[in-house]
C-alpha cells in the first residue's frame, strides 16, 4: 500500500489569478445614504412593518416601542417570586448607593431615592434586555455636582441649583429616549459615555496634581 506524499498535477485553472468584478460607482447620495443606513440601522428595525395592514402595523408599533408586551403573556407565579427576591436584594444595595449619589451631585437624599426606583421600573416596560442594569451612578453624579456648582452655590441658592439640575437631567433623558426610539446601535451610547467620562475623570486628576 502507497503511503508517500503524492504531488498532484496543478491545473490550468489553479494557476490562474481569480478576478473579482469591480463594483459599478454609486452616486454620492445613495453610498452616503447606505452608509447611514448601515452605520445607525444594521437590523432594519422598520423591516417588520413592510406589507403589514394598518391594524398590524399599529400593533407591531406597540411592541415596538413597549417590548414587555412580548413577554407579559408568559409571564407567570414563578418568575414574579424571583423577581421579588431580586428586587428585595437589589434593593439593600440601590437605597443607600442612591443616596449617596444624590449627595455627590449637593441634591436632596429623595432624589437620590427617585433615580434608584424610576429607571428600572420605565426600563422594565421599554427596555429590551433583561440582564442590563439601569440607575445613577458615581461620575455622572460627580460631573452634575461640578458642573452646576462652577455656575450657582448649592447652599446660597438650592432653588435654583434644583432647577438647573432638573433641567440638565431632562434634556439628558430626552437625548437617551431619542436614541432609545431611533434603536441606534448601543456603542454609540457607550462611546459617548466612555469620551465625557474619561475627559471629566482625567480633567480632575489633573488639577488635583497640580
Amino acid at each position: 500500500m502507497f503511503t508517500g506524499d503524492y504531488d498532484f498535477p496543478n491545473s490550468k485553472l489553479d494557476q490562474q489569478p481569480h478576478k473579482v468584478a469591480i463594483p459599478p460607482p454609486q452616486p454620492l447620495v445613495k453610498s452616503l445614504k447606505n452608509t447611514v443606513k448601515e452605520t445607525f440601522f444594521p437590523d432594519d428595525p422598520l423591516r417588520q412593518f413592510k406589507g403589514q395592514p394598518p391594524a398590524r402595523k399599529f400593533i407591531l408599533g406597540v411592541r415596538y416601542i413597549f417590548p414587555f408586551f412580548d413577554w407579559a403573556s408568559s409571564y407567570n407565579l414563578s418568575f414574579f417570586k424571583s423577581d421579588i427576591i431580586a428586587g428585595i436584594t437589589i434593593a439593600s444595595l440601590a437605597i443607600p448607593q442612591g443616596i449617596s449619589y444624590a449627595k455627590l451631585a449637593n441634591l436632596p437624599p429623595i432624589l437620590g431615592l427617585y433615580s434608584s426606583f424610576i429607571p428600572p421600573l420605565v426600563y422594565a416596560m421599554m427596555g429590551s434586555s433583561k440582564d442590563l442594569a439601569v440607575g445613577t451612578v458615581a461620575v455622572p453624579s460627580l460631573l452634575i455636582g461640578s458642573m452646576l456648582g462652577a455656575v450657582v452655590n448649592a447652599n446660597e441658592d438650592p432653588k435654583l441649583y434644583h432647577q438647573l439640575a432638573f433641567t440638565a437631567t431632562f434634556f439628558a433623558g430626552v437625548f437617551q429616549a431619542s436614541l432609545g426610539i431611533l434603536r441606534l446601535k448601543a456603542g454609540t451610547c457607550a462611546h459617548l459615555t466612555n469620551v465625557f467620562s474619561t475627559r471629566f475623570i482625567c480633567f480632575n486628576e489633573n488639577k488635583t496634581v497640580v
